[in-house]
């Protein structure tokens, strides 16, 4: 893989390409409409919307829309742990579009048949 030195100044501050860097991948845009949908979403609830997702890959992907800033985890200190997850000020920015690539795949369904 390319170092940022080594790919064009272009494609570094396209934004398109800085989008997709921090929502692109197979569950990145599920979750965030998940958490859109719903205010606050615990693990548990999450892993149950996402039945195609396993536990490695859903705290992988948690913990990269949380560094990101996409998402805020909130840690209880309690027995058992208790963590919610809800979507950033960020985030709840990215709901529009989210939303319409939502209609726009209702759409395409629809004209599928």
């Amino acid at each position: 893989m390319k170092k940022n030195a080594e790919i064009p100044e272009c494609i570094q501050k396209c934004g398109v390409e800085y989008a997709f860097k921090r929502i692109g991948g197979k569950y990145k845009g599920r979750i965030l409409w998940h958490l859109g949908m719903r205010p606050v979403l615990r693990y548990g609830e999450l892993s149950r919307t996402l039945p195609d997702i396993t536990t490695k890959m859903l705290t992988q992907t948690l913990r990269e829309l949380e560094e990101n800033k996409l998402i805020i985890r909130k840690m209880y200190h309690e027995v058992p742990p208790k963590v919610e997850y809800s979507l950033s000020e960020t985030g709840l920015e990215l709901m529009p579009f989210i939303e319409h690539l939502h209609n726009w795949g209702k759409k395409q369904l629809e004209k599928e048949g």
